[in-house]
């Protein structure tokens, strides 16, 4: 542990009034999800699709069954609990200091542990509509069902969460780009910034406290004002 920077974290969040925080997959592997964009051996032996294949427009369109399988086995986890950095991020928020949580996740871990502003740049798991009258229905009657779900009305219901090939909802970026402009202080954890156009959002940042907390190294580490390379959960139980 860099005492200096814990201190120097710990210092930025004590003089910010308007903290934003952007986070990745980093975040929610401490409550034991997996990146899912990670192929691992399980995977690899159990599908014979990459998951970026699988995790397609055209791939939900034309092998809708197939999809299922996989989203039931690799990206539904609600059972997960919240681990420390979100616990710890609802924190500041209560306290008035967090304006916003920008996350890439879809998994809900924020709302869970009392966040109120999350904004979901991939979407959620949560909620799930009709592809053709828009009803909403509950991520229960998704897990607990087999093979492809169908709306009453005979329409496939399709997880609200945004595919390869999908674009990122405008409202969302627009909010997310408000916030990041009006930021004092902009911590980005658990997330490797190679995902875009979502991590190109960080360079609308107009402050000097930009904190990169990451257990490897990122394409941004040199334009940030502070850098600390361990989990994102442990940090900020250490300073929050």
């Amino acid at each position: 542990m860099d005492n200096n920077k814990y201190e120097s974290l710990k210092q930025y969040i004590s003089d910010s009034n308007y903290i934003v925080f952007f986070g990745g997959a980093g975040v929610s592997t401490e409550s034991g999800i997996p990146d899912f964009r990670s192929a691992d051996g399980i995977y690899m032996q159990k599908y014979k699709y990459s998951p970026e294949q699988i995790v397609s427009r055209s791939f939900f369109m034309s092998n809708t069954a197939a999809y299922y399988e996989f989203h039931r086995a690799r990206l539904l986890h609600i059972d997960a609990a919240p681990n420390a950095a979100h616990i710890k991020l609802a924190e500041l928020e209560k306290a008035g200091k967090l304006k916003a949580v920008i996350t890439q996740n879809i998994d809900g871990l924020h709302q869970k542990a009392g966040s109120v502003k999350v904004l979901e740049l991939h979407g959620s798991v949560y909620r799930n509509l009709c592809m053709e009258c828009g009803l909403d229905y509950d991520v229960k009657i998704i897990s607990g069902s087999e093979g492809i779900p169908y709306c009453k009305c005979g329409g496939i219901i399709k997880p609200d969460i945004v595919l390869f090939e999908e674009a990122l909802d405008n409202e969302v970026i627009n909010e997310s780009l408000m916030h990041i402009k009006n930021a004092d202080m902009l911590i980005i954890g658990g997330t490797s910034l190679g995902v875009y156009p979502a991590a190109g959002l960080i360079n609308y940042y107009r402050g000097n406290k930009l904190v990169l907390i990451n257990k490897s190294a990122t394409p941004f580490d040199e334009q940030a004002n502070l850098v600390i390379n361990d989990s994102i959960g442990k940090v900020l139980s250490e300073v929050v």
